[in-house]
Formats: structure tokens, C-alpha cells, sequence
């Protein structure tokens, strides 16, 4: 064989090594990004699922509790603005928003001894404290999802490839400050 067809033979097989790994990066990374849409399609799932408990759960309250209007209204104003929200950041803010007026309901049913040993609303609250868990559950593995891909574009030489096909980094699914603290209910 000729020396230059030798040289030629290399530099082709370095051309298809070359393009067979940026095949797989790019697949790669593709898969990483649907990994997180799919956890976060998880995690509307299950939010999607508290916002529908809502309705039952305030109708129940508002039959025991006739003057408890302000706590009740917080509770639906919160629960529209998850279902409205569009973006992760909207989510997360109408979460904690539910979130938080959710507890000072909880507050406002320890007064009702009646309603608490309802059994529409004990099995209410079961409903809920499963789709709280879900919940919980579909944020951590939303996060992990984005960890992995985030940390997959981050990666030399992953990064190049991911600036140039457009691969962004996306934004994880945090808890509020607030959530830690304990929700205040005056009369």
C-alpha cells in the first residue's frame, strides 16, 4: 500500500472515532434533558393531583367552619395559582404558596373537633398527606434528574457540544425559606 492511502485510512478512522463519540455525547446529553422533562412532567402530575384534593377538602372544612372565610379563601387563591403556574419558578412560588396556607388550615381544624373525626375529611387529609408524599418523592427525583444533567453539560468537553447544540442548564425544585417556619393563625 501506498503511504499516502495509509495516512488517509488514519485520518479517516479519526474522523468516524471522532464523529461516533460526538454521536453519543449528543445523544447523551439528549437523553439527560428528557430524563428531566419526564420527572418534571412527574412532578405536575402530582401537583396537579393536590390542586384537584383542594375543592373537597375546603368544601368539607367550609360545612364545620362558617367564619373562617380569610384562612379558606388563602387556601383557593393558592391552589388557582398552582394550577396557573406556567414555569418552574411559578410552580415552585405557588407551591410554597399552597403550602403555607394548607398549614394554617390544619391550624384553623384543630379548633373543629367535629370536623377532625369526620370521616370525609380523616380520609381527605390521608389523600392529602399520600400526594404530600408523592410529592416529596417526584421533587427528588426531579432534582436528581437535573443534577445528572446539569452535571452532564457542565463536563469538559460535554460543554462545547452542549453550547453549541443549545443544552441549558435547568433550574431545580427548591423548598421555600418559609416552609420551615411554623404558620401563624390570629382570631
Amino acid at each position: 500500500m501506498k503511504k499516502s492511502t495509509i495516512v488517509l485510512i488514519v485520518v479517516l478512522a479519526i474522523v468516524a472515532i471522532l464523529a461516533l463519540s460526538l454521536i453519543g455525547t449528543y445523544n447523551g446529553l439528549v437523553s439527560k434533558k428528557e430524563a428531566v422533562t419526564k420527572e418534571y412532567s412527574n412532578l405536575e402530575v402530582m401537583l396537579q393531583r393536590r390542586a384537584d384534593l383542594i375543592p373537597n377538602l375546603v368544601n368539607t372544612v367550609k360545612g364545620f367552619t362558617a367564619h373562617e372565610n380569610e384562612v379558606i379563601d388563602k387556601v383557593t387563591t393558592a391552589r388557582e395559582h398552582l394550577v396557573n403556574a406556567k414555569s418552574i419558578d411559578d410552580k415552585q412560588k405557588a407551591n410554597d404558596e399552597l403550602t403555607s396556607s394548607l398549614n394554617a388550615l390544619m391550624v384553623v381544624v384543630e379548633n373543629y373537633p367535629d370536623l377532625k373525626s369526620s370521616q370525609n375529611f380523616i380520609n381527605l387529609q390521608d389523600e392529602l398527606a399520600g400526594t404530600e408524599n408523592r410529592i416529596s418523592t417526584a421533587r427528588r427525583d426531579y432534582n436528581n434528574a437535573v443534577n445528572t444533567y446539569n452535571g452532564q453539560i457542565k463536563k469538559f468537553p460535554n460543554n462545547m457540544l452542549a453550547c453549541m447544540f443549545g443544552f441549558g442548564e435547568e433550574k431545580y425544585f427548591q423548598a421555600d425559606v418559609k416552609a420551615q417556619e411554623v404558620p401563624s393563625v390570629n382570631f
